[in-house]
């Protein structure tokens, strides 16, 4: 709680001092109640009471409300919705049962594309300023706790200071891959014993120093304080916001802890300690203003100032820890909202599901808080910078909470723009005091959600452009249908599996393959992998089948669809449960009639949810483990003897990427209609034969006639992020030996 310039104590006082003194006294006991109302109202009132509630099946954050909405409204701009989507268990939220007014104001941002644009660049922005407190937090943290030893006894300079500093933040970088659950169990006591140690000191203080700092509670020295200081009193609000900062945290930590959980630690523990804490510093200062500029250190006694350094320190590190952990998350989440490039996401635990380590963002991370550490050097610059990123989310999730109170809650309007009103005025008033000190530091904040900012848009328009591309060029099933079943080329045994974004329609990378190489496999699987709103889709629901086209041609589409929480694992039986997937289909299909499209336009069918854990029950295909790799030679295949040998030491190389050796077989049905058993048969052959994976290697191009700033978005900057970002196999866990690319321009 340090003062600004315009609050500081004179430095010759003259014969107006002690009336000077008194002044600051009463600036002290307005601060307090400016911090004491600022928690009050935003993290108890706000957060604990109101925004917790608007949780996505437990999870929080901005990304959390902005699933919220694009499941009650159509606010998405990547058009690979689909109607079975709807089904998810994890996709209702309640009855629809909203007003004249709101359904107006729903149907006007769906209506205006630019509106929807606009709703995403919010969202996007939130999510680059708690990227940004991924790189302040660390800085800050660190930097505060290690400056007590200059508070010291032995003394030290501020280039050692800054050196311990930035030797802590090299190995709390260095310790991520190792994963949270490796040292979580030493997290609660370090906050347990922190949150008793301020709460023994703001009482010690507050008793000893001032007691009647007591009745600063009263909202009365808020006027006080600004009638006294003015506009000095608004410029200081950028330094009391600091008290509220990681407020945020709390909402988006929901995937880890309950609601009820986060609200009794809150308004039982965390909310008590901070107000006696800073009312204990209040009453020191009072007394001491002198040492406003290490009011915490110089308001511990001497006899626990070592102890209470070491828990600071350690205190410290558990704070970053967590928000470099929750700024990989954020990262996994703008890549499954299609915002972001494909990174290398590490699960760092087997146990403890969504802990997650992302090397290459994690170095990243580490390389700029150690320039803003060491170009800086001073907290107080840092703290501008970490309250504006931490202000701007908070205002930003008051917005997206307005829009959720009417389109997911069906409140009415006027409720909406109350709590808009309210809390929208408080968080402004604190953040255009926060943008007063973008010149002493508040710019790095900027700076940094830009430059993330335009690679989320960047990578965001090219995706929505390349898929716009697929959707608009899609292969007639006109033309399908009138190549007959052989579709005009050779098919060869095995089955192609063609890798597509598009969740509707044969892409156009399968007839660029047919024209160059007329021969393909005589199955052939479409597979679409795709995100929906939903923060984790569950294993018997991850699967759609459907199929292209009538029963003799032997096409099928698969769409594996993830929630923006999942983590794509490779179990390396993907293969095997795609055939039982299948087959569960086929015999579904027998059975019920409805699955098959009647229409004889329409051969693109009804999708089936095929549910991964019934195959053990399931009697459509009896599964045999073979118990070596050489017994798979004695299968009916069409492959080389030298491409087994490759195979076979790719995956003694790669022994994580090794397929599970198992055979099918059909078990013995009589009353099987001969026309399933017949299909059954042709996928356990081709199956037998080999899986080829097609990809498209596509070259996403602006056209001639596009303006100077699409070319230089998809040309310059979109290109350099594709080349530059994990490949879709690799992304897909696709083994190498058995993927083909087809390279495709694509001009958009």
């Amino acid at each position: 709680m340090e003062p600004e310039s315009g609050s500081s104590p004179p430095r010759n006082p003259s014969q107006g001092s002690c009336r000077i003194i008194i002044t600051m006294r009463t600036q002290y006991f307005g601060a307090f109640s400016l911090i004491f109302w600022t928690l009050t109202l935003i993290p108890l009132l706000k957060y604990v009471f109101i925004v917790l509630s608007a949780d996505d099946n437990g999870e929080g954050g901005t990304f959390a409300l902005y699933s919220l909405l694009c499941r009650h409204a159509k606010f998405s701009l990547l058009p690979n919705q689909q109607a079975a989507d709807e089904e998810l268990s994890a996709y209702k939220y309640g009855p629809s049962r909203q007003g004249p007014s709101s359904l107006a104001l729903k149907r006007f941002l769906e209506k205006h594309k630019k509106l929807r644009t606009a709703l995403l660049t919010v969202v996007l922005l939130g999510a680059c300023m708690v990227i940004g407190d991924g790189v302040i937090t660390p800085a800050i943290s660190v930097l505060s706790s290690v400056s007590g030893l200059q508070d010291a006894k032995q003394k030290l300079t501020n280039g050692e200071v800054l050196l311990l500093a930035c030797i802590i933040l090299v190995g709390l970088f260095a310790l991520q891959h190792y994963g949270t659950h490796r040292v979580a169990f030493m997290f609660a006591p370090i906050v347990i014993i922190w949150l008793i140690s301020i709460f023994a000191i703001g009482l010690y203080n507050t008793i000893y120093w001032n007691p009647k700092i007591v009745r600063a509670i009263s909202p009365h020295y808020i006027i006080k304080f600004f009638s006294e200081t003015g506009k000095d009193g608004w410029i200081s609000l950028g330094g009391i916001l600091l008290s509220i900062t990681g407020t945020e945290a709390m909402f988006a930590d929901l995937g880890h802890f309950s609601a009820l959980s986060i609200r009794l630690a809150f308004a039982f523990v965390v909310y008590p300690c901070l107000v006696v804490q800073y009312m204990g510093q209040a009453a020191f200062l009072s007394q001491n203003i002198s040492s406003i500029p290490n009011s915490f250190y110089g308001s511990i006694p001497d006899v626990v100032f070592w102890p209470v350094f070491i828990i600071a320190t350690l205190a410290a590190i558990v704070g970053s820890q967590a928000i470099i952990t929750a700024t990989f998350s954020i990262v996994k989440q703008c890549h499954a909202l299609g915002c972001f490039p494909r990174v290398k996401v590490v699960h760092t635990s087997k146990h403890i599901y969504g802990q997650i380590y992302i090397p290459e963002i994690n170095w990243i991370l580490m390389i700029i808080t150690l320039a803003i550490a060491i170009g800086f050097q001073d907290t107080t610059l840092i703290g501008n910078a970490y309250g504006l990123a931490c202000m701007t989310v908070m205002f930003i999730t008051t917005f997206l909470m307005a829009l959720v109170l009417v389109f997911v809650w069906q409140r009415s309007i006027l409720v909406a723009a109350a709590f808009l009103l309210v809390f929208g005025f408080i968080e402004g008033v604190y953040l255009s005091s926060a943008f007063m000190k973008v010149p002493q530091g508040g710019w790095v904040s900027l700076v940094l959600s830009f430059i993330f900012m335009v690679i989320m848009y960047v990578w965001h328009y090219g995706t929505r452009k390349k898929y716009n591309f697929d959707l608009h060029n899609k292969v007639p099933l006109r033309w399908l249908l009138g190549l007959g079943p052989s579709l005009g080329i050779v098919r060869v045994p095995g089955i192609g599996l063609v890798y597509s974004e598009l969740a509707t329609g044969v892409p156009a990378i399968f007839s660029h393959f047919v024209t160059n190489l007329p021969a393909f496999h005589t199955l052939l699987v479409f597979v679409c992998v795709k995100s929906v709103p939903v923060p984790y889709v569950s294993p018997e629901e991850r699967f759609l089948i459907g199929r292209i086209c009538p029963r003799p041609y032997r096409m099928y589409r698969c769409i594996i669809r993830y929630g923006y929480k999942d983590i794509q694992r490779d179990d390396g039986d993907f293969e095997n449960q795609l055939i039982q997937s299948i087959a569960e289909f086929i015999q579904m299909e027998a059975v019920e009639p409805t699955l098959s499209s009647s229409d004889s336009a329409s051969f693109d069918g009804r999708m089936a949810v095929i549910s991964t854990r019934s195959f053990q029950s399931s009697s459509c295909l009896i599964v045999s483990e073979q118990e070596d790799f050489g017994a798979s030679n004695s299968m009916q295949s069409s492959k080389s003897l030298t491409l087994q040998s490759l195979r076979s030491s790719y995956d003694n190389e790669i022994p994580q990427m090794r397929r599970r050796p198992v055979r099918f077989q059909l078990p013995p049905n009589p009353g099987m209609d001969p026309s399933v058993r017949e299909e059954l048969l042709d996928l356990i052959h081709a199956k037998e034969a080999g899986v080829a994976y097609i990809m498209g290697h596509s070259y996403v191009k602006a056209r001639r006639s596009s303006s100077f700033l699409k070319k230089l978005v998809i040309d310059i900057g979109y290109s350099f992020l594709r080349k530059n970002c994990r490949g879709p196999a690799v992304a897909l866990n696709i083994p190498h030996i058995s993927l083909i690319e087809v390279g495709m321009t694509y001009y958009v």
